[in-house]
């Protein structure tokens, strides 16, 4: 990125609007420590999630640098570009949360006789499922790490299959998770944020957006065309 708020979203939602009213009762029943409505997979997949970024992703980018055939300069570039994209990512994730400086759910719940919305109940003793990081909520850091590296492996792999992807979690016990597409290990990611009760559905859309773009913004730079894949050292321009 030129600079941290190259990709810097709009504010979250006003807090008299239907989508807060909509993300604050979503979290509210799913996110709770002790909810009845997340289910037994939901709750596996929130604890999975739970597991600090990014160390948890690079599992994930040697799936495909395993795959056979690829040679040892082009999985050092993906490493490395992977690595560059997702700490753009954050970087730009931390610009936007101080910028914006959102509460969390913990707060909002707690509080929400004070947000001047007639569809979101209080409940002063609400507890989310994991504990909440301590920064600003908007937008949801996870999904910005998840989308910008699911960029950078879509370029990577181009029009060819994409292998089975793997990770596991010092959170979950060691456990593996295991997805047939990028777009649907990133949709996982989201949605666990929701599940541990620490973000909201448009924070998680807005990260996802955002890392898209950023993900792209690397691959674009520093990735290999596809007309040189097999050529060492090539760039697409501006690669270093």
């Amino acid at each position: 990125m030129a600079t941290p708020d190259q990709f810097r979203p709009g504010p979250p939602p006003r807090l008299d609007t239907e989508i807060w009213a909509r993300d604050y009762n979503e979290i509210k029943i799913l996110g709770a420590k002790n909810s009845a409505s997340r289910t037994a997979e939901q709750t596996e997949i929130a604890r999975f999630w739970e597991a600090r970024v990014p160390t948890i992703y690079f599992p994930v980018v040697r799936s495909v640098a395993d795959q056979p055939g690829r040679d040892v300069t082009r999985n050092a570039r993906l490493l490395a570009v992977a690595g560059q994209a997702m700490d753009d990512a954050l970087i730009a994730v931390f610009d936007a949360k101080y910028t914006h400086n959102f509460w969390r759910p913990i707060t909002a719940i707690r509080n929400g006789d004070l947000d001047g919305n007639s569809a979101t109940e209080r409940d002063a003793s609400w507890l989310p499922f994991i504990d909440t990081p301590m920064h600003p909520e908007y937008p949801c850091a996870h999904c910005i790490v998840a989308a910008t590296l699911g960029a950078v492996l879509k370029a990577e792999i181009g029009d060819g299959p994409t292998p089975k992807l793997s990770t596991s979690s010092p959170t979950a016990a060691g456990a593996v998770r295991s997805w047939g597409q990028i777009d649907d290990l990133v949709r996982e990611v989201a949605s666990a944020r929701i599940y541990d009760g620490v973000h909201y559905r448009n924070s998680t859309e807005v990260g996802v957006a955002m890392g898209e773009k950023i993900g792209e913004l690397a691959a674009t730079k520093y990735l290999l065309t596809k007309a040189s894949a097999g050529t060492q050292g090539t760039t697409t321009g501006g690669g270093r």
